[in-house]
């Protein structure tokens, strides 16, 4: 004769464990992960992106690689041109490691 617990899924898997902590893990039901949002909460904000840096005809920049320049011309905000000295680079938006003195 069997009982109503043997017959049931967690009987089943009580009779399966092989170790006393795993039954635990069987019985428990899993955790509902509901969370309120707190519309005033710091944590719940969009991060904004910083604007895209505007450069002028005439700038004074330094890059992450090429070191000190010039802006020389302004491409409608995609890309701008920067004479370094001994080579002129085209630098694309955004212009991650180009910085303006």
């Amino acid at each position: 004769m069997t009982t109503i617990a043997e017959n049931s899924e967690v009987g089943r898997a009580r009779m399966r464990s092989s170790w006393p902590g795993e039954r635990i893990l069987v019985l428990m039901k899993p955790a509902r992960a509901t969370r309120r949002f707190l519309p005033g909460s710091p944590f719940n904000a969009v991060p904004v992106e910083p604007p895209v840096e505007q450069f002028a005809v005439r700038d004074r920049v330094t890059h992450d690689k090429y070191g000190l320049g010039w802006v020389v011309q302004v491409e409608d905000d995609d890309a701008v041109i920067v004479d370094f000295g001994s080579r002129r680079v085209r630098v694309l938006t955004p212009f991650a490691r180009l910085t303006k003195l």
